[in-house]
């Protein structure tokens, strides 16, 4: 698809305030663009009230089902006085609407700053919010939305680039590397075997806000059945010593509420080695958007692939590591 023709650049700032207003507000003609790539969205501001926040689905990503399984979620956990920012319901209780071809939804505004996660206190904090979450989460499934497994985060992410982005000099390194680290992740994931659950999924500190001294979990796109540990790992960073002390405050404040499996800090490197094939294969499926070359000029050089290649390398012998310890 060409660059003109791409869906998203339909989206003018008119079409923006005219879908709010087909829900029967009325904008004062203030539209602000916030950071987001895979979906569209922005702040609009409303007559008289508080500005809205408008999210444009990218079309073809989700079913309806699927975003409306994401909305339930969101307000299942708002029904247990959680921290997360639901989108806004109609009378009828509807909260997915369409307007000149897309889906879009509105939320409220909610202030914040990324959580300081060197902040240990803080850690224990979001563990306590997490363990609550995820006892919510593991009550029923998801019967729409997907599971994080090898074959979509990883094999999948593997051909694809492998066929149409990996460099020639590049590519017997590539194969030979995302096989090794595919086959360990797979037997990984039958020793493990772990329980899965409603998760957010992409549990990153861009989407936590924290605010009135608590965090507030906004952006549950990526929402999908995982084992619990996906939420955690992406709070952990530094050396090995480090992480084990920001793991041992986020578990003990989630095991406030929750009980968490100690197999599954297994997982960890094997999730982070999904995490890494499946961004290298989100860029390449989205490079006919226009906002990604602008804002990915790295991606699909020479260098990026070889540096690709030495971090699947490194997790790859990650792997082989004893997974940190349970506190």
């Amino acid at each position: 698809m060409g660059e003109n023709a791409h869906p998203f650049r339909k989206l003018t700032h008119e079409l923006v305030m005219d879908a709010v207003e087909s829900l029967g507000f009325r904008c004062d003609c203030r539209t602000f663009p916030l950071n987001s790539y895979e979906n569209r969205v922005y702040q609009v501001g409303i007559e008289d009230d508080r500005p809205l926040i408008v999210k444009f689905y990218r079309p073809q990503r989700w079913s309806d089902g699927q975003i409306r399984e994401e909305h339930q979620f969101c307000f299942e956990l708002a029904e247990h006085e959680l921290p997360v920012v639901a989108p806004w319901r109609d009378d009828g209780g509807e909260s997915l609407f369409h307007f000149a071809g897309f889906r879009f939804s509105l939320y409220p505004r909610k202030g914040g700053h990324a959580p300081e996660l060197d902040n240990l206190d803080n850690l224990l904090i979001l563990g306590r919010l997490l363990g609550r979450i995820h006892r919510i989460g593991a009550l029923r499934p998801f019967r729409e939305r997907p599971h994080l497994d090898c074959q979509s985060f990883g094999r999948d992410s593997a051909a694809l680039i492998a066929e149409r982005f990996m460099p020639a000099e590049y590519r017997a390194n590539y194969l030979a590397i995302t096989a090794d680290l595919l086959d360990r992740i797979d037997a990984l994931s039958k020793e493990v075997d772990a329980r899965c659950i409603r998760t957010h999924g992409d549990c990153h500190v861009g989407n936590i806000l924290w605010r009135d001294e608590a965090p507030h979990f906004v952006d549950f796109d990526d929402a999908r059945m995982a084992p619990a540990v996906q939420d955690l790992w992406m709070m952990l960073s530094g050396d090995r010593l480090r992480q084990s002390a920001q793991l041992a405050e986020l578990l003990e404040g989630y095991c406030e509420f929750n009980d968490f499996r100690p197999a599954e800090l297994r997982l960890i490197e094997a999730l982070r080695s999904l995490r890494l094939l499946h961004y290298s294969a989100w860029l390449a499926r989205r490079w006919d958007d226009p906002a990604f070359p602008v804002h990915f000029p790295w991606f699909n050089t020479i260098r990026y692939w070889g540096e690709h290649i030495l971090h699947l390398r490194e997790q790859l012998a990650a792997l082989n590591e004893p997974p940190l310890p349970m506190p």
